[in-house]
């Protein structure tokens, strides 16, 4: 139990009301969509853009948060036909890489965890057949993209980011009561804590392996400011991934990780409250990223749920901090608009900066919904 403080319940209280409220009016305009991001307040639809993009499960995912709090049965039907739309993937099968979790954990592991939809266990276990396969045995990895997707050679490139795909691999092994798929998870899990984490706590977003041999050839900074440097929603990645892997599997050295992470991360979080897209980034231009302050304070709420008391109180300070300044200053709050938190950044050196991202949206109402204790626990 996370115990909050009398000022801090009517504090959730009050965001739950605004995000019902918000999402209410929201998701009666993006029915027929898959956003994400938004052109003058109003969502886009990767439907029409990129039916393969792997932030297409996030705003499925809202709708089943949305139920889960409400009950409300719009918010199921849109969750339903998101999912559906992703069956066009499973089809074409190329394009679909390591964030195949992000795509069907929100969507069709949720659907199954919350009305027992059998064809949604279907589409899940294809998904995790998918990561599964993805392995490299010889290298401990899972690879991230595939060729069609840069001119450089990825055959042995792992990215941090493939630590939150991991749960559908522990779902699918707690599903079929096989222990594959979690042990590929966490031979994953094990290869990242000894090539991504650094000893001070950053990450390394990119990591090239010899595909041939397993052995480490370079890191690259990948959506961070150079290589070296620390790009906070590779932190968050970590912090989070590594948590949930810990979830899954009770392994101690899983937990000291995503702390280590933490701990880094919140030593690195300026008075402000608001978070760079770099740790390491130069003052200026002052870039920023809303959507790393989100997923950290997913994991550190989680964080906080599995160490004792006195540990307790320094992962929900900091996590509270990072949401009151997001719903301060990073949330529009107005029901004229499709996004919820403004400034979020795909990458420091990429056009797509400050603009809403879904994911920031989605991760911000799962760390209210936490807090409030009514979670619906998705990964």
């Amino acid at each position: 139990m996370l115990n909050l403080q009398t000022d801090d319940q009517i504090w959730v209280e009050n965001v739950i009301s605004k995000i019902t409220a918000k999402m209410g009016a929201v998701s009666e305009r993006s029915n027929s969509k898959i956003p994400y991001t938004t052109s003058n307040g109003e969502h886009d639809n990767q439907i029409e853009k990129d039916i393969n993009w792997w932030t297409n499960g996030f705003w499925g995912g809202m709708m089943w948060l949305m139920y889960h709090e409400t009950g409300t049965q719009k918010y199921k039907e849109i969750a339903n036909f998101t999912e559906d739309a992703l069956d066009a993937c499973l089809h074409q099968f190329y394009g679909l890489h390591h964030d195949v979790g992000f795509m069907w954990l929100p969507t069709s592991v949720a659907n199954y965890k919350v009305t027992g939809n059998l064809e949604s266990r279907k589409r899940a276990m294809h998904a995790a057949n998918l990561l599964a396969g993805r392995l490299n045995l010889v290298g401990g990895f899972i690879r991230a993209w595939n060729d069609d997707t840069t001119s450089e050679d990825t055959r042995g490139w792992a990215i941090v980011d493939c630590m939150m795909n991991l749960p559908l691999l522990y779902w699918a092994s707690e599903e079929t009561k096989d222990p594959r798929y979690a042990q590929i998870a966490m031979k994953h899990a094990d290869t990242a804590l000894d090539a991504f984490i650094r000893p001070d706590g950053s990450v390394n977003h990119i990591v090239e392996f010899d595909p041939f041999k397993g052995s480490v050839v370079r890191t690259y900074g990948g959506q961070g400011f150079e290589e070296g440097s620390s790009w906070t929603r590779g932190q968050t990645w970590a912090l989070y991934g590594f948590m949930i892997s810990y979830k899954h599997t009770g392994k101690q050295e899983y937990l000291q990780a995503a702390k280590r992470v933490a701990h880094y991360f919140m030593a690195n979080i300026p008075d402000n409250g608001i978070i760079p897209i770099d740790f390491r980034q130069p003052n200026e231009p002052a870039y920023e990223d809303s959507t790393a302050a989100a997923i950290a304070a997913c994991g550190l709420i989680e964080i906080a749920k599995a160490v004792g008391e006195y540990e307790k109180e320094v992962y929900l300070k900091a996590a509270l901090k990072l949401l009151k300044t997001l719903d301060v200053s990073r949330c529009d709050w107005t029901t004229d608009s499709d996004h919820l938190l403004i400034n979020g950044s795909a990458a420091y050196h990429h056009h797509d900066n400050h603009i809403s991202i879904i994911y920031g949206d989605y991760y911000f109402m799962e760390a209210v919904f936490k807090l409030k204790g009514n979670e619906l626990f998705l990964w």
